[in-house]
């Protein structure tokens, strides 16, 4: 008989053992964690984070669906930095998805920058060594020149904050609307023209490549999408993974993320993903949905990732 502070979750190919306190015993060298929310204070995802086994975090550093944002005041900071010193666990910052330097717009272009240069500024701040963000959107005004647009204001911003620590990680898409970054030869061209390649890098989102046409679902079609993402860019400037499932099918280019093995991309890939030492010391991040019939299912959901790493 299973003690009574324990309980299991069977997920159809897994059964996964949960602790009274959410988790299983935790894989110490495991970069595993979850977008976890700030509301409350900067400093409190460190908490609810803790409270998951979380071993790395990612948060936005402001409200993302708001152009307008307040300093950061020295006690913030000080807040932030003493709970990332007292838990250890690392953070990744991601960008607000109002921006997009992809645009033809001069006015939304120049307000983009802006406040792509605030989350830097924020996460140089902070501290964070990552800013995870969407490439843009070109909306009309065709691939090539969506792709110099981000190019141009991407080199510009790195060149005016080259004191900086911080890396920014460009997230490939599911290419939904007039999205740019859904194929690896887009991130490519971005971080081949960088002038600053160095500080520049890749956040892999499993739905999102799903969703834009890479299959990931068998070792063979898993294999050759990370041989041609070595080809075209590198596997080395894989620097965040963003594990999610994908409610729609393969090549749908719809970005909607699901619970781990209950969308189209199912169990093997995040095995696979977990199991690859290509990937074992890269930060591992669920932006899964935070709500299941009324309750949070991130415990479940690195559970099951934690029970597939080959740690």
């Amino acid at each position: 008989m299973e003690p009574a502070d324990n309980c299991r979750i069977r997920t159809g190919l897994l059964t996964i053992r949960i602790s009274s306190e959410g988790m299983m015993k935790e894989k110490t060298d495991l970069l595993l964690g979850a977008h976890m929310s700030i509301e409350g204070g900067l400093h409190k995802a460190f908490g609810r984070g803790e409270a998951l086994g979380c071993k790395v975090i990612q948060i936005f550093t402001r409200n993302a669906s708001r152009w307008k944002v307040k300093p950061l005041m020295e006690n913030q900071v000080s807040l932030f930095k003493s709970e990332q010193e007292r838990t250890g666990i690392m953070t990744l910052a991601h960008d607000s998805y109002l921006i997009n330097l992809g645009s033809p717009k001069p006015g939304l272009f120049r307000q983009s920058t802006k406040a792509f240069r605030v989350e830097m500024d924020r996460s140089e701040q902070l501290g964070i060594p990552y800013l995870v963000m969407h490439p843009g959107a070109h909306t009309g005004s065709g691939e090539e020149a969506g792709l110099k647009s981000i190019i141009r204001a991407l080199n510009g911003l790195l060149g005016d904050t080259q004191g900086y620590g911080l890396e920014i990680l460009v997230e490939n898409t599911a290419g939904q609307g007039s999205a740019l970054g859904y194929s690896f030869e887009h991130l490519g061209q971005i971080l081949s023209e960088a002038e600053y390649p160095e500080r520049m890098g890749v956040c892999f989102d499993t739905c999102h490549a799903f969703a834009a046409g890479y299959d990931l679902r068998n070792r063979a079609s898993y294999e050759k999408v990370m041989d041609d993402f070595d080809r075209i860019i590198g596997l080395d400037r894989i620097k965040a993974l963003h594990l999610n499932d994908s409610r729609k099918g393969l090549g749908m280019r719809v970005d909607r993320h699901e619970h781990i093995g209950k969308g189209m991309l199912g169990m093997e890939c995040f095995k696979l993903i977990m199991e690859d030492a290509r990937f074992r010391q890269i930060p591992k991040l669920i932006e899964t949905p935070k709500d299941l019939d009324g309750r949070d299912m991130d415990d479940v959901n690195l559970a099951i990732l934690r029970e597939m790493g080959d740690f």
